[in-house]
């Protein structure tokens, strides 16, 4: 089934369909949670501050690598693209 005014494209890709994945992700979390985001090699976790234009921000946060063993100290502002997310736990 086609989109409406777009030959070829069906529903449920913007503009119809499903909100960007930021909302998906972090909208229900509170600012102040305590989170875990994974990325490639690692994970940090930290406090939840916000996304800003594709941006998450993690305070209080400290860089771990997969088998758990902490990499540096704790950083008091940590920006991660979410380009570079791949999986998010509260």
């Amino acid at each position: 089934m086609a989109g409406l005014g777009f030959p070829g494209v069906p529903f449920g890709v913007p503009p119809f369909g499903r909100p960007p994945i930021t909302r998906i992700l972090f909208d229900t979390l509170p600012i102040g949670a305590r989170v875990v985001l994974g990325t490639d090699s690692s994970q940090w976790v930290g406090n939840f501050g916000g996304v800003i234009d594709g941006v998450v921000f993690l305070t209080n946060a400290r860089l771990f690598s997969n088998i758990g063993n902490p990499i540096d100290g704790i950083q008091p502002v940590v920006r991660i693209p979410i380009i570079n997310v791949t999986f998010v736990s509260y």
